[in-house]
Order: structure tokens, then sequence, then C-alpha cells
């Protein structure tokens, strides 16, 4: 019912900067929470920030001082700022959404690899 097209990923060198876009479409209402997942080899899907439709923030303590999520309700967007990157942040990407009302559910993104390496 909800489809999440990311894109923005790619190969950055330690200290530089990306931008991630995710888009919703398709059945939006109640959709109360959006942000982002990331999942390197060898590792589970850990949080990464996530914003609500009421600006309430959850970030991960290892990127909050570098990364900031912020949301356009208007276009359906999310946004990932990507700053001070690092090699430990090198992993797939998940755009994710949240649907408040009964039943709850859970929507992914196909996922954008981001890269940071010299």
């Amino acid at each position: 019912q909800v489809q999440l097209v990311e894109s923005g990923g790619g190969l950055v060198q330690p200290g530089g900067s990306l931008r991630l876009s995710c888009t919703a479409s398709g059945s939006l209402f109640s959709i109360d929470t959006m942000g982002w997942y990331r999942q390197a080899p060898g590792k589970q899907r850990e949080l990464v920030a996530t914003v609500t439709t009421g600006g309430s923030r959850n970030q991960a303590d290892s990127v909050k001082d570098r990364f900031t999520v912020s949301r356009d309700n208007a276009k359906n967007t999310v946004y990932l700022q990507m700053n001070s990157l690092k090699p430990e942040d090198t992993a797939v990407y998940y755009c994710y959404a949240r649907r408040a009302r009964w039943p709850p559910a859970d929507y992914w993104g196909q996922g954008t690899q981001v890269t940071v390496s010299s």
C-alpha cells in the first residue's frame, strides 16, 4: 500500500557529505513516523534517525552530531543529511515508514548503498 523510493547514495571520502531522500507514495493515511535505518555487512539493521509528523526525533548516538533527519510533510519526503562521514558509516541505508492506525504496519524502501572510503 505504501511505496518508498530512495535516492542519494553513493561513494564518498571520509569527512565528506551525502544527502539521502525518500519519497512515499500510495496509501499514506496515518503514516506518523518516517526515517532511516542502515545495515552494514555482517550486522543487524539498526536505527539511524526517525522523525514524526509532529517533529519528534529519535536518533542513534553514533550519528546524532553528524546526521540530520528532516521531513517535508507536504511532499511526503524524508531526508537524511550526512556530514563528517566515516568508514564505519558504510552500509545499505533503508527508508522507513510506520502506520499508526490499526493494524499497525512498517514499510521499507529497497535500500541505497552508502560507501565511505578513500
